[in-house]
């Protein structure tokens, strides 16, 4: 079934303890997209996990991977991510010297390219890179942590951003904060992909996961432009 709203739950909030079944479940309940948060400790306060452990998942589902590298810098590893099974590949504006440089990389290693920018990074930063790209993620919190609230003044920025976009084929993608309140604000905006942790892995089961999902999906549908779907539409390697 096709849906306007892309649903990326991020695995940052699901039992890591168990996490190839955690995949497998969220991919049953209605995931679109697995969404994988890289940090390192440097560049954001938190310390996650790296190549080997999304490799180590990689065969538990065929949905797309959408690798976001909280990390700086991000070019001397994009090969790693890229081998582990990444299909999408977003290193953020603000954790290197040569963004385009990098977007270059990560087309080479035949991943789509995005890009992420922090709540207080302007969206001029990206105007010079548009056609390198396939996906622009923004942050509604401060990245390094799960369970944050949303930045509401994001929202503007995110219009600005679909305007900036113009008719290319650029994915939306929102991470931060992201619930059934949330959802419509940064959908009616122009968002049409939407990053989900604890939201989404709250109730610890896969009816839970299915029911969270669902809520997400309806009030983004509900808010969101007509006929938006992404452009990524699966994934490209085994």
């Amino acid at each position: 079934m096709s849906h306007e709203t892309i649903i990326a739950p991020s695995v940052l909030s699901a039992d890591f303890s168990r996490l190839g079944d955690e995949v497998e479940a969220v991919a049953r309940a209605g995931a679109d997209w697995i969404h994988l948060d890289v940090m390192d400790g440097h560049f954001v306060p938190n310390i996650t996990f790296g190549p080997p452990v999304i490799k180590a998942i990689r065969s538990r589902t065929d949905k797309i991977f959408d690798c976001h590298l909280m990390i700086a810098p991000a070019d001397p590893y994009l090969a790693a991510f890229a081998d582990a099974g990444c299909d999408i590949i977003t290193v953020h504006a603000e954790a290197g010297p040569h963004l385009d440089r990098s977007l270059q990389a990560i087309r080479n290693l035949g991943r789509k390219a995005g890009v992420s920018l922090n709540p207080s990074t302007p969206e001029s930063v990206i105007e010079y890179v548009l056609d390198r790209l396939d996906l622009i993620l923004l942050m509604t919190v401060n990245p390094g942590f799960g369970g944050q609230a949303f930045i509401p003044a994001v929202v503007e920025k995110v219009k600005r951003i679909k305007a900036l976009i113009g008719s290319r084929p650029i994915d939306i993608e929102i991470d931060g904060g992201v619930t059934p309140d949330t959802a419509p604000l940064v959908a009616a905006a122009g968002a049409n992909v939407l990053v989900a942790g604890s939201a989404v892995f709250k109730g610890g089961t896969e009816a839970a996961y299915r029911d969270n999902i669902a809520a997400i999906r309806h009030a983004a549908d509900k808010a969101g432009p007509r006929k938006r779907t992404a452009s990524i539409k699966r994934k490209e390697t085994a």
